[in-house]
């Protein structure tokens, strides 16, 4: 991860604007509301930024958006999340994560792994979309965002969750663990729409192979895994949650 240098030096509002992927005018609205503070120019007025006021915005605005995930697939009320992290079909979705792609594309040091985490999360994100179809529970949907300063990528959904999918071919199996373990190490047969999970063991694959790691969470069941482990690591949850919740860091 790229850090500053120099944490009092002064940033121009075009290059903060980059670095947040925002618009001046956010940034213009964000000084407003005391936000993120911007500092004047004692001739012409232009607009800066001291580099340690955006790295704790940074750090801020990233457990906040994770915060907000939990809390999302936690409540026992549905509601649609703000705009900006809302994906209500694929088509905003894959439009959102080709934007993902394009920044990575840009940053240095991921000329040969943007794509490999471009599809780890957009497998995850189209899984939502594809084994829920038109069964979602109440809010349809995912949320997704990511910090490509903090290497993090948040997906989440309250769609039906793993161990009432994976129900419909594996009627036998019983608790989330169960079915999350399922879900992430064997090739689950059956014709569309009923071909349902194969898409993790690539997930999985991917995270193994390359320097990813990977939360994963359905129903009271958490799953971490890391590049080179083989091993699943299942723990029972603190708390359950509707559908799933995925963390990707790298």
């Amino acid at each position: 991860m790229n850090r500053f240098n120099n944490k009092n030096e002064l940033v121009s509002i075009g290059e903060t604007a980059k670095k947040l992927g925002v618009s001046h005018q956010t940034l213009r609205r964000w000084d407003k509301s005391g936000s993120l503070l911007a500092v004047r120019a004692q001739t012409g007025g232009n607009r800066y930024y001291r580099r340690y006021a955006i790295e704790s915005f940074i750090r801020k605005t990233s457990m906040k958006l994770l915060f907000d995930a939990e809390l999302w697939v936690s409540s026992p009320i549905g509601y649609e999340p703000h705009g900006e992290v809302y994906c209500p079909n694929s088509g905003v979705f894959q439009a959102r994560i080709g934007r993902m792609e394009l920044l990575l594309m840009k940053m240095s040091g991921f000329e040969e792994l943007y794509s490999i985490i471009t599809s780890t999360a957009g497998e995850i994100g189209n899984n939502s979309f594809d084994h829920n179809l038109v069964n979602w529970p109440d809010i349809s949907g995912i949320y997704f965002s990511f910090d490509l300063e903090q290497r993090y990528i948040i997906l989440a959904d309250r769609g039906q969750g793993i161990l009432t999918t994976l129900k419909r071919v594996r009627p036998t199996l019983a608790t989330d663990g169960e079915a999350l373990r399922l879900a992430f190490t064997e090739t689950i047969s059956g014709r569309a729409p009923e071909r349902r999970g194969n898409g993790l063991k690539y997930v999985r694959n991917n995270i193994i192979k390359y320097p990813l790691t990977l939360l994963f969470r359905s129903g009271d069941a958490e799953l971490q895994l890391a590049q080179n482990e083989n091993d699943l690591t299942i723990i029972q949850a603190e708390q359950t949650i509707r559908g799933c919740l995925a963390v990707i860091t790298f």
